[in-house]
């Protein structure tokens, strides 16, 4: 399947979006938390905020994982790619274990929950963009050529 990039940001614009909303939705409870004992999260008070902070994470891990499909190849590639998806749905795990044990997350809400899962699906999404589209192969004699006319 060719790359449609295009397709990609779409989906973590909406992811973002989606996500920031979800998680400005944070409890009575919880923003009373956020305003007294945990201020460097005030972000996730207001949806926009919450939404770039997501959008930007999102954009650091689309490069990671760009610079490594660029560099490796073949099972290699296939490899670290999948590395990093065991990576997020173990993340994905221990956040969804971890806001159902520990009583300070449960507090938070069920709304911001579902917008911090929607963080690693994003980032699940992001890898088997990368998984299941064949990456782009350089030509070597055009590669050669143009650092010739450089």
């Amino acid at each position: 399947m060719k790359r449609n990039y295009t397709v990609l940001f779409c989906t973590m614009l909406l992811t973002a979006l989606l996500s920031g909303v979800l998680t400005s939705g944070i409890s009575l409870v919880g923003r009373v938390g956020v305003n007294t004992f945990y201020t460097g999260y005030k972000f996730f008070k207001v949806w926009w905020q919450s939404g770039l902070v997501c959008l930007g994470v999102q954009l650091f891990i689309l490069g990671l994982l760009f610079i490594t499909d660029r560099k490796c190849s073949g099972v290699k590639r296939l490899s670290v790619l999948l590395a990093f998806l065991v990576f997020f749905l173990a993340g994905l795990y221990l956040t969804y274990s971890n806001f159902r044990t520990d009583v300070a997350h449960r507090w938070l809400g069920e709304r911001f929950h579902l917008g911090v899962y929607l963080y690693w699906l994003g980032f699940c999404v992001i890898d088997l963009f990368f998984i299941t589209t064949a990456p782009v192969e350089r030509d070597d004699k055009t590669a050669k050529a143009q650092s010739r006319e450089e």
